[in-house]
């Protein structure tokens, strides 16, 4: 590079080119690797487990549901993140109740770590015959996935009441003939997870012990930030309805976050998939908060 510098001063414009392109080169390499170090927690380089539940506001909610599942797909292609959806439940008008969507890939879990929280949602209601503005909220969930043989969470046979059904679905050849959709209760934290993505009995077994395994990692590590908070002097009590984020459409267009300010005006580009800033400041503003502490 240096020789290119060297060549550019003598005024040759191709080789001014060439070096403003290694330039912005080098500077897309040091933004990357400046990133992948915020990504740096225990469980950031792994998969994660998504789930989103629909919140107050009845079908508006659910569909707001369905909204969040559909940019957290397409944000997923855009990475060339492996999804699949291991358990889905429709709503009764439109949208979806609850759905638990595993991403795979490396930093799936670092990056989605941000979106953990309720998301609001404002605009005027297709479902409101008289057309006036809602306000919808949905709970979104990240979970690591955890290796079956990992020592941090232990869970014994004698546990789990497991329960087997049949897969809801829309009807016609979509409703399982079989009893596949598993259903295991963990009896010590009462935790119920379920998997009914049209597999076997076995697949779904095996879904729903990763999802449970990964639920009793959350309750373990909220517990111990708990305590160190508690520690510090810190601790406050989360609460539903908080939003971490608001996405209104009416009677404007904006995304704002509200743990670290950033907005935008292009509500339907973050609609589409389109969240690398606001995971970044995310990210940016917890990297900043472990150097002052």
């Amino acid at each position: 590079m240096k020789d290119v510098a060297e060549l550019a001063g003598t005024g040759d414009e191709s080789f001014r080119v060439d070096l403003e392109s290694e330039i912005s080169t080098l500077e897309t390499e040091l933004e990357k690797r400046s990133f992948t170090v915020m990504l740096s927690g225990p469980y950031d380089s792994d998969d994660a487990l998504l789930a989103i539940h629909a919140g107050a506001g009845g079908t508006d909610s659910q569909d707001w549901a369905a909204m969040l599942m559909r940019m957290y797909l397409r944000w997923a292609e855009r990475h060339g993140y492996q999804t699949e959806i291991l358990d889905l439940t429709v709503g009764e008008e439109a949208g979806i109740k609850s759905s638990t969507i595993s991403v795979g890939g490396r930093f799936a879990f670092g990056y989605l770590r941000s979106e953990k929280g309720v998301h609001r949602l404002v605009r005027l209601s297709p479902f409101d015959s008289a057309h006036r503005r809602h306000t919808s909220f949905a709970l979104v969930e990240i979970l690591p996935q955890v290796a079956f043989d990992s020592p941090e969470v232990q869970i014994e046979p004698a546990d789990l009441r497991i329960d087997v059904f049949r897969s809801s679905g829309a009807g016609g050849q979509n409703v399982q003939k079989n009893a596949t959709a598993i259903r295991i209760t963990h009896l010590p934290s009462g935790i119920v997870v379920t998997c009914q993505n049209e597999r076997s009995q076995s697949q779904n077994r095996e879904f729903a012990m990763r999802i449970l395994r990964a639920r009793l990692l959350e309750i373990k590590k909220a517990e111990k930030e708990e305590e160190i908070a508690v520690l510090r002097g810190e601790y406050t009590k989360a609460e539903w309805g908080s939003q971490i984020r608001s996405y209104v459409i009416h009677p404007y267009q904006m995304v704002k976050d509200h743990r670290t300010e950033h907005e935008t005006g292009n509500t339907q580009a973050v609609l589409d998939g389109d969240l690398d800033e606001f995971m970044e400041a995310f990210l940016q503003q917890g990297s900043s908060s472990s150097k002052r502490a």
